[in-house]
């Protein structure tokens, strides 16, 4: 998801957006330290995509005052 994607969101959808992707995340670092993921890299851009989201709602939360 590309940032100009996440902006187009609105507030709620981004904070489920942050919790479904957490929990996605959460559930990919548990099965690859049973057995390596295929694409072990997925981890990483997951994070990173929900840092992005973070900074975007954060951004959000700082122009409304």
């Amino acid at each position: 998801m590309k940032i100009a994607e996440i902006r187009e969101l609105s507030t709620k959808e981004l904070v489920e957006r942050i919790e479904a992707e957490a929990v996605a995340l959460n559930r990919m670092e548990i099965n690859h330290s049973i057995s390596p993921l295929d694409n072990p890299a997925q981890i990483k851009l997951t994070r990173r995509m929900i840092a992005r989201m973070k900074g975007e709602l954060r951004q959000r939360e700082l122009n409304k005052q």
